[in-house]
């Protein structure tokens, strides 16, 4: 999140050349003489550290951490807006499941159901009126910013909420159901490994060093 500097500079009008009625004889020599001034002192050169060291420091964070910390604030709001309010000492991996079905009403990722004539189609070719869902890639990244925010923020690893048994079963259900309705997979593609070199033979000393080529 860098920002630029404007710096407006300004040029002179070309000035315009007159030609002066000067005697034949008379000769004009006209000398330009420009004097540049460069300050060569420590003191300089330490007064313009800090301003250009400032403006590269990295006190923004990085889009993760952004995105972080905005998931964490929403997370309590949710907890302050529970009826009862809950706090996060209190907060089990069935509070979490009831935060993430309730983030699908905001959610943009079309789920087919069984009864659509699109289900398990990729690219459906028309509209239909099944419901909008979050899409298990973004529920997946989400639970994972959680997890670390909670253990950031002074909770225990064996008392995380977001890494609870349950929490991982509802991530694999909806996954798996996705696939299904969206006509697609999950699945991560296994890297192919480059071949390698068959191993060189052993030396034999016994075999000559030379050989002829016939």
């Amino acid at each position: 999140m860098d920002s630029l500097q404007g710096f407006e500079t300004s040029t002179a009008n070309p000035s315009t050349t007159l030609t002066p009625n000067f005697p034949t004889n008379l000769s004009i020599t006209t000398v330009t003489t420009t004097a540049t001034t460069i300050n060569t002192s420590p003191s300089a050169a330490t007064s313009s550290s800090p301003s250009s060291s400032s403006s590269t420091s990295p006190s923004t964070l990085s889009r993760y951490e952004n995105q972080k910390r905005r998931d964490w604030n929403t997370f309590g709001q949710y907890l302050r807006n529970h009826r009862p309010p809950l706090s996060l000492s209190r907060c089990s991996g069935a509070h979490v499941l009831e935060f993430l079905r309730y983030l699908d009403q905001f959610g943009k990722t079309k789920v087919h159901t069984q009864l659509c004539p699109f289900f398990g189609h990729p690219n459906p070719p028309a509209p239909c009126p099944c419901p909008l869902r979050q899409a298990w890639g973004s529920l997946d990244a989400l639970i994972g910013r959680l997890r670390a925010a909670f253990e950031e923020h002074g909770g225990k690893p064996e008392a995380n909420p977001f890494g609870a048994r349950a929490v991982r079963l509802y991530l694999r259900e909806v996954r798996d159901s996705q696939a299904k309705a969206r006509g697609i997979s999950y699945e991560k593609k296994k890297r192919k490994r480059p071949p390698q070199a068959p191993p060189l033979p052993p030396p034999n000393g016994n075999q000559n060093q030379y050989c002829t080529f016939q």
